[in-house]
């Protein structure tokens, strides 16, 4: 059984997802954390994402495995290194290619077969896995977001204005649904969720909620 759970930047879709995953007692695929390691790993072999065949390359190259609540890119931990702005800014631009997107795809299947998982990004619902047992697309301010984004990062010691965070939050947004390959959007049949007002713990009530009574009402 697959859930997908699609959104924008800071909609808080890795939290509830990761979050649901456990309430379910299913996998939780971070495909987000997947773009990441490819940016990561371009910046970390001083390749310009803005290179597409070099970029395209190196998403081949690489080998991106999860380990708990572990990323690991080459049996490296980067679950930090993936967070930082620089990382961030790469992971949009090397996300719009369509060849990097295919590979990604297909690791992203391969990881779902046979498993009941909840699977979250930004093309889930619409690319990966359009057959999905439940889809949601998770929305939220701009602005609340990039509040939210600038708490994590100031957590983890990294200056940045908010009014910085809130431009590339943005700039993403234009960047992934004007993107020709898998823009962000939601699927036709995804139950759309504003977190805006709502905690993490209300967002995940809702989403169980959401996936037990498809579930109930798929067994009787």
């Amino acid at each position: 059984m697959i859930v997908t759970i699609d959104g924008p930047a800071g909609s808080g879709k890795s939290t509830a997802a990761r979050g649901l995953a456990k309430r379910l007692g299913f996998e939780f695929l971070d495909t987000g954390a997947m773009y990441r390691c490819v940016a990561c790993g371009v910046l970390q072999k001083n390749v310009d994402p803005a290179d597409e065949q070099a970029v395209t390359h190196v998403s081949q190259q690489i080998k991106i495995t999860f380990s708990g609540d572990r990323v690991l890119l080459d049996g490296e931990d980067v679950s930090a290194a993936i967070r930082t702005p620089d990382v961030t800014d790469a992971a949009s631009v090397v996300a719009q290619y369509p060849a990097v997107r295919q590979e990604l795809v297909r690791l992203q299947q391969r990881a779902a077969e046979g498993v009941d998982i909840v699977s979250e990004g930004r093309d889930q619902g619409t690319v990966v896995f359009p057959d999905a047992f439940c889809k949601v697309f998770l929305i939220a301010d701009p602005e609340e977001r990039a509040r939210r984004r600038h708490e994590e990062l100031v957590a983890q010691g990294k200056q940045i204005t908010l009014e910085a965070i809130l431009q590339q939050i943005n700039e993403r947004d234009q960047r992934d649904e004007q993107r020709t390959v898998a823009p962000l959007k939601p699927a036709d049949d995804a139950v759309e969720i504003n977190t805006s007002r709502l905690t993490i713990d209300e967002v995940i009530d809702q989403l169980e909620q959401l996936v037990r009574s498809r579930i109930n009402s798929e067994s009787h």
